[in-house]
């Protein structure tokens, strides 16, 4: 059930039965030689919209721009600063407090994304917490990377071993490749290039690392790969939602 394309009155009843929602978040950003720009958001969002076509939970539109500022050195890649989607993140819940969700699960896809995220809940819950009306609605946050899971790991492993990388991995370009088939690109790659030590800005990261590849061999990935990680995300994601929801 996605927000976007219910109507007022369906969201309404929605709230009546629950108050939980789910939020993909993404990134814009490079993928190396074969990866599609918009790989973080695709994935998140399909992922999150299996969770909710599994579960019956309402997901909200992608978040499709994240904290990637460390990309910008390669085109089409785009940023927002950290304190901007601190900013972005709290404005985008407290609009769905107003109406009445109370819990919020985002579905990331973008590693960049994690320490913004998380400082944009401390945030919300520091809105609460210092209000001296006591209006402010308690809230609950989490935040789920699809490509963290038990299963999704372990298949990662069995499909691409050392060489998965840790950004414009086999694994991401894969289950684009399931989910954008008609997208798919055929790049010729020479070997990966060993991480010599972590990057700072952008054009460090390019200087480091040429075609944005990081560690990884994207050559590797298939779309039977990326179907089978797909339903495990979607599985493990929709597990997660189902206990988030039952905590007292």
């Amino acid at each position: 059930m996605r927000l976007s394309l219910c109507t007022w009155a369906e969201v309404e009843a929605y709230l009546s039965r629950s108050k939980g929602i789910i939020v993909p978040i993404g990134s814009t950003e490079q993928h190396g030689p074969n990866g599609l720009m918009g790989t973080d958001a695709i994935c998140a969002e399909a992922v999150a919209n299996g969770v909710g076509e599994a579960t019956g939970a309402l997901v909200a539109p992608v978040i499709s721009i994240g904290m990637a500022q460390h990309h910008l050195a390669f085109p089409g890649s785009i940023t927002l600063r950290p304190s901007t989607m601190i900013a972005f993140i709290a404005d985008y819940v407290f609009s769905l407090a107003r109406h009445g969700f109370r819990r919020f699960m985002f579905i990331n896809g973008h590693g960049g994304n994690i320490a913004p995220t998380s400082t944009a809940f401390s945030e919300i819950y520091a809105a609460a917490s210092l209000d001296p009306s006591g209006t402010v609605p308690r809230l609950r946050c989490i935040l789920r990377n699809w490509f963290d899971g038990e299963e999704v790991a372990r298949l990662s492993r069995e499909f691409y071993g050392d060489r998965l990388g840790t950004h414009a991995t086999a694994a991401e370009v894969a289950m684009t490749q399931h989910l954008h088939p008609e997208a798919i690109k055929r790049v010729a790659m020479p070997p990966v290039v060993p991480t010599r030590r972590r990057f700072t800005d952008a054009l460090d990261l390019r200087e480091l690392h040429p075609d944005g590849r990081i560690g990884s061999e994207p050559g590797l990935a298939t779309p039977e790969h990326g179907r089978a990680l797909y339903e495990a995300a979607v599985r493990e994601c929709a597990a997660a939602w189902t206990a988030f929801m039952d905590e007292a």
